[in-house]
C-alpha cells in the first residue's frame, strides 16, 4: 500500500466532514500540497457532516447578504421574504446566553464575527445553499424566518459533503479512505509525521503540519460512560460510527491541553427506532423530532418535566436530549393535536417516523406505555392552565400557563381538538462538547498555553465554545471558520518553515 502513495505532504488533515474539507481547501488555497484521511470508506465519507440537516447559523446585515449567498434569489422571491437581521453581535450574545456566559470569549467573538464572510467563502467553493424552510411561516403571502436560522445547505449534509468533495478534487487535494490516524510522530518538539492505519497495514507519512478534524468521542461507549455518565450508554448515536476519540487521545498523548464541557454533549430528541448509529444509505436527519415546543412532552409516569416553550427549539432542543434521557426507559412522548399538527416539521411526516393516533386523548392514553391516570391528569391540568392571549409560534408570544410546574412559556394551546398524535422518542447524541485548546489560528495549545508546532485543530474538537447547550446551526458554523482558519494557519507555518531551512 505504501508504495502507491507520495508519502510527504505538506498538509495532513484528519477527517473528512466539513470542517477537515474546508481545511484541506483553505490550506490548498495558500499552495499547499493537501492529504485529508478518512477512517471510513468512500460510502461512509463526510462524519457527522452527512448526516446534518444542514442548517448553518451565520451573521448578516441585510437580506443582501443573504442574496449575496443564495445568487440564485430573484427580486420577486425577494420582495415575499422577511427575515430579521442577525448582527455578529447578536449571534455572539445568542451563543453566550445559551451557555451561561461559558463559551470562551475569544473563540466565540472569532467564530461569530468570522461567520458571515466563511459562509461566502464556503459558497464561492461550491456550496450550495437556500433558505430554510423548517424556520419559517407564510401568512399574507408573506414567508417570516423566526429562530435566526434562515440557510441551510442544498440537499443537507449529503450535499454539503458532495459539494465539498467536490472541490477538493477539482483543487487536486488527496483523500485517502479507510485510512485511521493512530499516532502524531515528533521531531525537537515539532510534528513532522502521522502513523496511518490501512487495510494492508500502518503507513507513516511526513508531513509538516497535521490538522485534526475527527470529531468527539459520542460514538465510543467507554468514553462516553467516563465523562458523561454510564446512563449515555443507553444513547442512540445519531451520526458516523467513526467518532470514537481518536484526534482527541492522539493530541492528548503529545500534551493537548484538554479544554472545555467534557461532561457535557449536544443531544435531542429522536425517534425511539433510529437505528443505534447513523445509516448512511438514510443520510440526512430523518430521525430527529423537534416540534416539541407546539406541544407538550410527558414521560411514561403520564408527568411532564420540561418547559417546551420556553424559547425556539434552536436554542433548547441540543439540552432536552439530555432531559429526555434521564426520563424512565430513557425516553418520553410527545404529545399534538389537530390544531397544531399541520405545523408540525417534515420529518414528522415521512415514512420512518413512529407514531400512534387516536381520536380522543383517552383512546390516546390506552395506547401508550403510560400511567393513564395520571397522563389524563396533567393533560387536564395544562389545558386548565394555558392562559388567554395571541397564539403566534414566528415569535415568542407569551401565551404560557400559570399555576403548573414545569410552566409552558410560550405556545401554550389547550390540548383539545382530535385526533391526537404520540411520537415516542429517546435521546439521540450528536457530539460531545469537551475538545482540545485552540487558539483563532486554529493552533493546537499545550499544556503551557503555547502553540504545539504543527498541529492544528477544527470542528468538534475545539473545546471552550459549547458549554451544556448550544445554538443550533452553530456546529457547521463553528467547523466551517477553525476549518478555514486552522487550513490558513497550517499551509502559512509549513511555507515560512521552509522558507527559513532554505535561508540558512
Amino acid at each position: 500500500m505504501s508504495n502507491e502513495y507520495p508519502l510527504q505532504y505538506d498538509v495532513v488533515v484528519v477527517g473528512a466532514g466539513n470542517a477537515a474539507l474546508c481545511a484541506g481547501i483553505s490550506a490548498k488555497e495558500e499552495g499547499a500540497n493537501v492529504l485529508i484521511l478518512e477512517r471510513g470508506p468512500q460510502h461512509k465519507r463526510g462524519g457527522n457532516s452527512f448526516f446534518t440537516d444542514g442548517a448553518i447559523r451565520t451573521a448578516f446585515q441585510n437580506l443582501d447578504d443573504i442574496r449575496e449567498i443564495i445568487p440564485e434569489m430573484t427580486d420577486e422571491e425577494a420582495a415575499r421574504i422577511q427575515i430579521p437581521i442577525y448582527h455578529a453581535e447578536d449571534f455572539y450574545n445568542d451563543l453566550m446566553r445559551v451557555t451561561g456566559g461559558k463559551s470562551d470569549p475569544q473563540l466565540a467573538k472569532y467564530m461569530t464575527g468570522q461567520s458571515t464572510q466563511v459562509v461566502k467563502w464556503m459558497q464561492r467553493n461550491g456550496v450550495i445553499f437556500e433558505l430554510n424552510e423548517n424556520q419559517s411561516f407564510e401568512k399574507d403571502g408573506i414567508l417570516t424566518f423566526w429562530g435566526n436560522l434562515p440557510l441551510k445547505t442544498q440537499n443537507k449534509g449529503v450535499g454539503l459533503i458532495e459539494q465539498l468533495n467536490k472541490r477538493a478534487e477539482e483543487l487536486g487535494i488527496d483523500i485517502w479512505y479507510q485510512s485511521r490516524a493512530v499516532k502524531l510522530v515528533e521531531e525537537n518538539n515539532q510534528i513532522t509525521a502521522i502513523q496511518i492505519e490501512q487495510p494492508d497495514g500502518v503507513v507513516t507519512v511526513r508531513t509538516g503540519s497535521v490538522i485534526l478534524a475527527c470529531g468527539g468521542f459520542e460514538a465510543n461507549k467507554t468514553m462516553r460512560a467516563r465523562h458523561l455518565g454510564s446512563e449515555w450508554n443507553a444513547a442512540i448515536v445519531r451520526g458516523t460510527e467513526y467518532n470514537t476519540g481518536d484526534g482527541l487521545m492522539m493530541a492528548l498523548d503529545i500534551g493537548a491541553q484538554p479544554y472545555g464541557d467534557w461532561a457535557g454533549c449536544h443531544s435531542i430528541g429522536t425517534d425511539c427506532k433510529a437505528p443505534e448509529v447513523g445509516d448512511f444509505s438514510k443520510p440526512g436527519d430523518i430521525y430527529k423530532k423537534s416540534s416539541f415546543p407546539l406541544g407538550l412532552l410527558i414521560n411514561k409516569e403520564g408527568k411532564r418535566f420540561v418547559d417546551e416553550g420556553a424559547d425556539f427549539r434552536n436554542y433548547t432542543y441540543a439540552k432536552y436530549g439530555r432531559e429526555v434521557l434521564k426520563q424512565p426507559g430513557g425516553m418520553a412522548y410527545q404529545i399534538f393535536d389537530a390544531q397544531v399538527y399541520p405545523l408540525l416539521r417534515k420529518e414528522y411526516l415521512i415514512g420512518e417516523a413512529t407514531f400512534v393516533k387516536a381520536d380522543t386523548i383517552e383512546e390516546l392514553a390506552d395506547m401508550l406505555e403510560v400511567d393513564k391516570t395520571q397522563f389524563l391528569q396533567t393533560i387536564r391540568e395544562f389545558n386548565q392552565a394555558v392562559q388567554e392571549g395571541a397564539y403566534n409560534p414566528t415569535v415568542k408570544d407569551g401565551k404560557g400557563t400559570a399555576g403548573i410546574t414545569p410552566p409552558k412559556s410560550n405556545w401554550a394551546l389547550r390540548l383539545e381538538e382530535g385526533p391526537f398524535y404520540a411520537y415516542p422518542v429517546t435521546c439521540g447524541i450528536t457530539f460531545t462538547f469537551g475538545g482540545i485548546h485552540v487558539n483563532t489560528h486554529g493552533e493546537v495549545l499545550g499544556k503551557e498555553g503555547t502553540p504545539i508546532p504543527g498541529l492544528y485543530a477544527a470542528g468538534e474538537m475545539v473545546g471552550g465554545l459549547f458549554y451544556e447547550n448550544y445554538p443550533g446551526g452553530s456546529g457547521l458554523m463553528s467547523g466551517a471558520v477553525f476549518g478555514k482558519a486552522a487550513g490558513a494557519s497550517a499551509s502559512r507555518y509549513v511555507r515560512e518553515k521552509t522558507q527559513s531551512a532554505a535561508s540558512q
